[in-house]
């Protein structure tokens, strides 16, 4: 007996009845450019359909445009029979989230994963598992409030880094490893890591223990800290702003990361907070090379110096043909200073210096140039706060030469607040300070400003 005629309205049954009359190459268009629930449902509706939606070309189509896929694998990567079983197993583990917001958050994973196993193998090593929906749910119980959509699609695919724990060797181990990166001068090193969920339970608890008074209520949560000292990064999940905390967090005071302007609170296909925002820059100034890995030598962490490397803020300021000589600048909110009862503001510099091939001075090339001294010029608003000169840097005089690593060192300034700006000048004899090669030469360094971003990066 066959099957009674469908009813003359419903849709599915009428555009399969005009397709069954399409030829292949036809068919296989109009299917393509419905779309894949379409597609499924048409399925369903006679032998030949079947046939064209089950064209696994089609089901690749759909994993590329909707998902970023290029194999058909499963969330944790595992091999599946075919493009359109994939899309499938995604559809019933992410159906949840707008696709988009899912290709996004995925392709962002992918590339930061890359850049790390490729520029920071030791970090990317840390990464840990993505969590279950399950257990974002058990999260949101725990905190008493929910987590913004982006931020927990970025805890589906990745959950973080491995946390901190009371094993203090174990702690060593990682500890500069933070894919946030940070910076170091002096005793004052910073390195943050995104924390796991739990960490990020158990962090947010005691913060509101510790200060229930002034953030009670806010539903912040703990994002990012740093094992050296504290640098603490925090979400607002009612509204998605990401801020960092300043040396005055436990009176509430916190700058924001991302403009308030890109944040969209919604659960619609455009839906992106502070978290994926900042997130997505940081990997934007991996890519380009603002922020790189060094190598620091310390006896911080064991009973021997030992190398460690950390992602430190970088900023090309000036080249030279004689010597190059480069500068960067990071505002660091969280450190403490005062001077008598103004408030200023701390900032660390980084200098790196190198040569070319080789260093050419009146037409002569030489293959090697020492520092000899230097002179720095900081102003806070056009006005001269400090005018030093002195003898090589941090009590040394390195020997600059072609093939060998750059020499860095880092210092750093308080200034008060509004604009300010270094500049100065190195001094270098060519060959070295013991048997000179020719007359000193001095290479300028240009200003670098200082001054406290609107948005902290």
């Amino acid at each position: 007996m066959t099957s009674p005629p469908p009813p003359p309205d419903d849709p599915t049954a009428a555009a399969a009845a005009g397709l069954e009359s399409m030829e292949g190459l036809v068919l296989d268009t109009v299917i393509s450019k419905a779309g894949p629930r379409p597609a499924a449902a048409l399925a369903c509706a006679s032998t030949r359909l079947r046939a064209a939606v089950a064209d696994d070309s089609l089901w690749r189509r759909f994993c590329a445009e909707d998902l970023g896929l290029d194999a058909p694998v499963d969330p944790e990567g595992r091999p599946l029979p075919s493009f359109q079983v994939a899309y499938k197993v995604w559809l019933e583990s992410f159906g949840m989230y707008p696709l988009p917001l899912v290709k996004r958050v995925k392709e962002f994973w992918n590339s930061m994963k890359s850049w790390l196993s490729e520029n920071f193998p030791e970090a990317a090593k840390t990464l840990c598992k993505g969590v279950s929906e399950a257990q974002l749910k058990s999260a949101e119980e725990d905190l008493g409030f929910k987590l913004p959509m982006p931020t927990k699609l970025l805890y589906r695919f990745c959950n973080a880094q491995l946390p901190f724990s009371e094993n203090d060797e174990a702690n060593k181990s990682i500890s500069t490893h933070g894919i946030i990166g940070g910076y170091a001068f002096y005793d004052h090193w910073v390195n943050v890591h995104l924390s796991p969920i739990e960490q990020i339970i158990e962090e947010t608890k005691e913060f509101y223990r510790e200060f229930p008074d002034v953030f009670n209520g806010s539903n912040l949560i703990i994002l990012a800290t740093s094992w050296f000292h504290p640098k603490t990064f925090l979400l607002n999940c009612s509204n998605g702003e990401l801020y960092v905390g300043t040396n005055n967090l436990p009176l509430g005071e916190m700058l924001p990361c991302v403009p308030k302007a890109l944040i969209k609170r919604t659960d619609n296909d455009l839906s992106q907070d502070g978290l994926l925002l900042w997130l997505e820059e940081h990997l934007r100034r991996l890519q380009n090379g603002m922020i790189k890995t060094r190598m620091l030598m310390t006896s911080r962490l064991s009973s021997v110096s030992v190398e460690y490397r950390l992602l430190i803020f970088f900023f090309i300021c000036s080249n030279f043909e004689t010597a190059e000589v480069r500068a960067s600048a990071v505002f660091v909110p969280e450190h403490p200073h005062t001077e008598g009862s103004q408030r200023t503001s701390m900032y660390t510099y980084s200098i790196r210096m190198s040569v070319p091939e080789a260093c050419m001075l009146g037409g002569v090339y030489y293959s090697s140039c020492q520092l000899h001294s230097r002179h720095w010029t900081i102003r806070s608003r056009d006005r001269v706060i400090s005018d030093v000169n002195g003898e090589g840097v941090i009590g040394e005089y390195p020997v600059l030469s072609s093939g060998r690593d750059e020499f860095v060192y880092e210092s750093c300034t308080p200034l008060p607040k509004g604009p300010g700006s270094v500049e100065g000048s190195f001094t270098f004899v060519p060959g070295k300070l013991s048997r000179p090669e020719g007359r000193p030469f001095k290479v300028t360094v240009a200003p670098f400003h200082l001054e406290e971003p609107e948005y902290i990066f």
